[in-house]
């Protein structure tokens, strides 16, 4: 257990439906890391960018992908969350995977299918929020779409961190950024966003904005627009803990049944 969590964002172009290419373009980012840090995070499908390919695609948990995260996790004594097209019992799912550095895994399906670009017509939707217990921290992963719902993010005395990994336009970036600082704010955690950069296989760009916002809302780490690297972020327990006791502004929030 510790009170301080070194995490690594990772902004990166997304090679257009090549996991091989990909991993190894993630692996040379990871490999120019030189600080010890706690967690690495991947943006959304970061082995494939936001495709609908899935028949094509899509892996098994034990399969390359996952394979190729356990040995960066045991690599860099470090856990290593980002997601991707995995297949499970005749479905596809755009599944967060977290993995620990001993190669244990924790997984959360993506409950909010983007609609608009027919991801409900290929994947189906996670039905439970995860919180992965880590070093002494309670972290809550959820992936892009799910930024627009905060009810379904919303802090149930569950929680230190938010994250959200994407592939988040360009065209509606402002919304990521003030989405992003929104759920800090609201529930007065550490909110990190990942997003991808570059032109995907659909034409659709994306410019990054992967960004920490502490419990107050306020910037602690962002990435220059259309950057290409890592940043590495500490954050504090107490912070979050002491946000919270000073202005207990959680204890009136409205209690509900979510269904």
């Amino acid at each position: 257990m510790t009170n301080k969590l070194q995490i690594a964002l990772i902004q990166t172009e997304l090679i257009w439906e090549n996991p091989k290419a990909n991993r190894d373009n993630i692996q040379q980012i990871v490999a120019s890391i030189t600080d010890k840090v706690d967690v690495i995070v991947l943006p959304e499908m970061f082995t494939t960018g936001f495709s609908m390919n899935a028949s094509k695609l899509a892996e098994t948990i034990s399969g390359e992908s996952v394979t190729w995260m356990q040995k960066l996790a045991a690599n860099t004594q470090a856990a290593v969350m980002g997601s991707l097209i995995i297949t499970e019992a005749d479905n596809y799912y755009n599944q967060l995977v977290f993995v620990y550095p001993n190669g244990k895994t924790q997984s959360y399906k993506k409950r909010h299918t983007f609609t608009l670009a027919g991801e409900n017509t290929v994947y189906t939707a996670g039905t439970e929020r995860v919180i992965i217990d880590y070093k002494g921290w309670s972290l809550c992963p959820l992936v892009c779409y799910d930024l627009r719902f905060p009810v379904w993010a919303r802090y149930n005395s569950d929680y230190d961190v938010l994250f959200y990994v994407a592939n988040w336009p360009k065209t509606r970036i402002t919304a990521w950024d003030a989405l992003l600082q929104a759920r800090a704010i609201e529930n007065m955690s550490y909110c990190v966003g990942v997003n991808r950069v570059g032109i995907d296989g659909k034409g659709h760009e994306y410019s990054g904005h992967s960004v920490v916002y502490n419990p107050l809302g306020e910037t602690i780490s962002t990435f220059v627009e259309n950057e290409i690297g890592y940043r590495i972020v500490a954050l504090n327990k107490d912070e979050v803990i002491n946000t919270r006791n000073k202005f207990k502004f959680l204890n009136d929030r409205d209690s509900f049944i979510l269904k």
